[in-house]
């Protein structure tokens, strides 16, 4: 096997190092390789973590800070996380690692034709979106970054959100030794959302595998991914591409881009909306289907179910709009073994071979 980069571009991204990116990484590689339309960016590989956790000599410090933690202390569990991001947060890059990443930043700068080009750095631990652990949220992301300094910053302070409060206490109840787990980091061309949310390619209430299921709101996405701000929803219909349903919510706040003080970069900020957009639809039917199409897609690509965030990119031309910004395996119904009654009527069965095409292979039970 070729020795891991320092960092790989994800139209560059082969297979081989998919297990030193992280999940994410490497479906946003996936994703890139198969002309879905993702933004440009580039994995900072667990060789860099790695490296700067061997340099740094710190482990057994963390070690000693979590051994016999309890995990229900809630003052004991804050004071040994805040001591532990610290303590990987002074952590130094190897000059290599940095020059690599410099010059990486420097060519995505260039291919954007914008200097300090706005990116959003992602945390990609090894342990995120596998159908066997919900990661994904447990660690940090930072949007609207601008210029290599702070990449190189949020890279650190990416590594240093393994313990975190909720990541401790999840791998804790996940059965993972916090030692095993590494952290490669996301840096990706922010896109300038009007509207965006999650897509789930199976109905998340229930497990129906007919559908589409979006969840949407102004602005940028972070706020449906926490829980934040309630969604607008909707089911399309994945053989008759219709919308059967549409639950459009009270958006009363979004996270917006903000213009910073003179100088300063913009920053994403929580802001009201004003009363005129709180019960608009966030998404025309034309964006839900594209949606929805795109979200098809990327299931028949990776061959299961997926759980995709997806961003309106309002400087890209109408129609050209719609972004994904990552897709992981749905984690819930998922592992739930797909039975399939011998009593269906004949037309059932067409329409769940339509749909489900990989159940009616022979020997095929799991999405």
């Amino acid at each position: 096997m070729t020795e891991c980069p320092s960092a790989i571009a994800f139209g560059a991204l082969a297979a081989e190092f998919h297990p030193q990116v992280g999940g994410k990484c490497a479906s946003l590689g996936v994703m890139s390789q198969a002309g879905l339309p993702v933004p440009p960016g580039f994995a900072v590989t667990t060789r860099v973590f790695a490296d700067a956790r061997k340099a740094a000599d710190t482990m057994s410090q963390i070690k000693d800070l979590l051994a016999d933690l309890d995990s229900s202390d809630n003052v004991a569990l804050a004071s040994a996380a805040i001591r532990s991001r610290e303590l990987v947060r002074n952590w130094e890059l190897p000059e290599e690692h940095e020059r690599v990443i410099r010059e990486m930043y420097a060519d995505l700068c260039t291919l954007c034709g914008v200097d300090d080009v706005p990116v959003a750095v992602r945390s990609s631990a090894t342990s995120e979106d596998s159908p066997d652990a919900s990661f994904a949220g447990e660690h940090d992301t930072y949007l609207w970054v601008c210029g290599i300094e702070e990449v190189l910053e949020k890279i650190r302070a990416c590594w240093a959100s393994l313990y975190t409060d909720r990541a401790i206490v999840y791998r804790h109840e996940m059965g993972y030794d916090h030692a095993d787990v590494d952290m490669a980091v996301a840096v990706q061309k922010m896109v300038r959302p009007r509207t965006a949310g999650v897509a789930f390619t199976l109905d998340p209430s229930n497990g129906d595998r007919s559908g589409i299921c979006i969840d949407a709101a102004w602005g940028f996405g972070e706020g449906v991914v926490s829980g934040d701000v309630t969604p607008d929803n909707f089911l399309v219909d994945k053989v008759m591409w219709s919308i059967n349903r549409r639950i459009i919510s009270p958006k009363t706040h979004a996270h917006l881009l903000t213009d910073g003080a003179p100088g300063a970069h913009p920053t994403v900020v929580r802001v009201e909306l004003p009363e005129d957009q709180v019960l608009a639809p966030s998404l025309n039917d034309d964006e839900i289907l594209a949606i929805a199409r795109l979200a098809r897609t990327a299931e028949k690509h990776y061959g299961f179910a997926q759980d995709i965030e997806w961003a309106v990119d309002d400087d890209l031309p109408p129609g050209s709009d719609i972004v994904l910004l990552q897709a992981r395996p749905e984690t819930v119904w998922s592992k739930k073994r797909h039975t399939v009654s011998a009593k269906k009527d004949l037309v059932s069965s067409i329409v769940d071979t339509l749909v489900n095409p990989l159940y009616s292979r022979k020997g095929a039970q799991t999405a």
